[in-house]
């Protein structure tokens, strides 16, 4: 279906909705059926209205400034207007595109981020810790809420991994193309010969997972308890407060440790779990509906290299879009990263619009 049939089909829908609710005013219960579908139509109508007589204007204007019998004052000016309709149309049509595409359900959900240390020894803990704190300040940037889940410290300020949850509008929309590993080029402050050394992080991005989102069997689950492990002063010797919970079906194991109560270790370890059950399932199903098909930007998977942060140059490469930004040190302090996730997300849609054209 054409793009122009699509959308008239959508404003044709839209015209007799509102007829039917004026004829179903005494019928409440499908007055609230009927309103529900036109408030859900109501945006694509506004913008399908505004790109129809964008197109109106420039289809009149451009037979005015053929004719002529037209006043040449008039002529100028419509010739001007012309060139701003010729502008603004392809971005409204690009819009309404945008609109279109069919919605990830996680798009709006929170997330969970999980980042590890790779390849590199300390100098990868170290590269870890640096991601966690630069996801941290785009948090903050955001203005979304970041909760600490666990981190597990190597020494020398560096981190084996470390996972929070962030919570906000849009979150996991934002930062589910984070996933995959990072790899960071540099001369480790452990370094005395100032050789450039390379090291890597993985990280992954979870959408946050409720109870009504994924049902797990407490049969399915193997529990134990243990005293935590690591730093945290005389307390960790005393209490067998660390809780490890393995999903048997799946093999996920999730440990947790960082609260001094087994029952908050216990909630924490489960809503990680959760989230990383709900993951599986919608890699699996991204991976049915796109016929397995693996785009430009990835799946997400923690083996595939998406970016390098190279320090002497003062860069940051992403390599699934080709985009390098010379901000190297206002990346890593959050604000600029935005200019990286935001490409990453309008690259997408690119490849979904291009995708719904092909169908």
């Amino acid at each position: 279906m054409s793009f122009e049939t699509t959308i008239d089909k959508m404003l044709e829908r839209y015209e007799s909705l509102k007829e039917q609710m004026s004829e179903a005013v005494g019928d409440s219960e499908n007055f609230i059926k009927l309103s529900k579908e036109f408030s859900d139509l109501e945006a694509y109508a506004n913008a399908i209205e505004k790109y129809k007589k964008a197109k109106t204007e420039l289809s009149e204007l451009e037979k005015a400034v053929s004719d002529p019998e037209v006043d040449s004052d008039f002529q100028e000016l419509a010739a001007a207007e012309i060139e701003a309709l010729k502008s603004s149309i392809p971005r409204l049509e690009k819009e309404i595109k945008i609109m279109l595409i069919p919605k990830d359900a996680s798009d709006e959900k929170n997330a969970i981020i999980e980042v590890r240390a790779g390849t590199g020894g300390d100098e990868a803990g170290l590269f870890a810790a640096d991601l966690f704190r630069m996801y941290q300040k785009y948090a903050e940037f955001r203005g979304w809420r970041f909760e600490i889940l666990y981190s597990r410290d190597s020494g020398i300020g560096s981190v084996k991994e470390a996972a929070a949850n962030i919570s906000g509008k849009g979150v996991f929309s934002y930062l589910k193309f984070e996933s995959g590993a990072h790899r960071v080029q540099r001369v480790p402050v452990t370094e005395s010969s100032g050789r450039v050394h390379t090291s890597t992080a993985t990280v992954a991005v979870l959408p946050e997972a409720e109870e009504v989102d994924v049902k797990i069997d407490e049969a399915d689950l193997k529990i134990d308890v243990m005293r935590a492990s690591g730093a945290g002063g005389q307390h960790v010797n005393k209490t067998e407060s660390a809780v490890r919970i393995t999903h048997i079906p799946s093999g996920v194991v999730v440990t947790q440790q960082d609260e001094r109560s087994q029952h908050m270790n216990r909630m924490k370890a489960m809503k990680i779990l959760r989230s990383r059950l709900y993951e599986i399932e919608r890699q699996k199903l991204q991976a049915e509906r796109a016929d397995n098909r693996r785009s430009q930007i990835g799946c997400g998977d923690r083996s595939e290299r998406i970016r390098t942060y190279n320090y002497p140059q003062g860069r940051v490469s992403d390599h699934r879009i080709g985009l390098t930004l010379y901000k190297l040190p206002q990346i890593m302090e959050g604000e600029a990263l935005d200019e990286i996730v935001k490409a990453l997300v309008e690259f997408d849609q690119e490849e979904q619009i291009a995708l719904r054209g092909e169908d």
